[in-house]
């Protein structure tokens, strides 16, 4: 069963002969449970894209559907109750608040939404459980691991139970142990949660814990390979070879 629908999207900017297709007609499926990449070269479309899905941006044409709604058709004053109960979102520099306790900095949400107090410290308490980090939920920010931090973020993106998570670029400003232990966490709310999880990304090391990676170029969708039963180093292999047909970033080792 889908979670995520696109319909012939398309995004365009500018005006009359001066106009560019950032997004240009992609149609695809994302299924429950599924962990899929998006890669493409710098301008392929990859950013608009995520940015349409979470509602960030709004589409010029097409289909999002997520559930069972049309986000395309959502009101405008409807738009954050929409992403606050579907969508779980994991940034590129976490955005943790200092002066709030892990456990504070991953229950935000459902602090603001103003949930019984009993009924968040459970649901806190599971996801920390889950991935790991019960034993620092009343340390700060600061007085805890990058990878403890990364755990608080994954935590905070799931504890809504959302439909999809959306990651843009999550490993960009980490190195690279920092990246692996990150991914392997992903990975992880991937085939123990069941979390379905879209993750934009130029770097193919990441893209290779996925199961399915999309390729963009110039708007559309170029190409898509799937993992299967493939081991991650042939897949990192196949994702190398498909960047190379598009041009873009071969760098990564595995």
């Amino acid at each position: 069963m889908y979670v995520l629908k696109i319909e012939n999207l398309k995004k365009y900017y500018g005006v009359n002969t001066n106009i560019t297709k950032a997004v240009n007609g992609i149609s695809f499926n994302i299924n429950e449970g599924e962990f899929v990449a998006i890669m493409g070269a710098s301008g392929s479309g990859k950013t608009t894209l995520l940015h349409c899905i979470s509602t960030i941006d709004a589409p010029t044409s097409g289909c999002i559907t997520i559930g069972n709604k049309d986000i395309t058709k959502i009101k405008e004053d409807e738009l954050a109750d929409f992403r606050k109960e579907n969508l779980g979102f994991i940034f590129q520099d976490f955005n943790l608040l200092d002066t709030m306790t892990i456990e504070e900095n991953i229950a935000l949400s459902l602090i603001i939404n103003k949930e019984d107090v009993k009924e968040i410290d459970k649901k806190v308490k599971a996801i920390a459980t889950k991935l790991g980090i019960s034993d620092i939920l009343k340390k700060f920010p600061y007085e805890v691991s990058g990878g403890q931090k990364q755990r608080c973020a994954c935590a905070r993106a799931l504890i809504n139970n959302p439909k999809i998570i959306l990651a843009d670029e999550p490993t960009g400003a980490l190195d690279s142990k920092s990246s692996r232990m990150l991914l392997e966490t992903m990975e992880q709310m991937n085939t123990d949660l069941n979390a379905t999880i879209l993750m934009v990304t130029h770097d193919s090391f990441s893209a290779s814990f996925c199961n399915r990676v999309l390729f963009l170029k110039d708007g559309k969708i170029f190409n898509e390979i799937i993992k299967g039963e493939k081991t991650r180093k042939k897949f990192f292999n196949e994702i190398i070879d498909m960047l190379t047909l598009l041009g873009g970033d071969v760098d990564n080792v595995i």
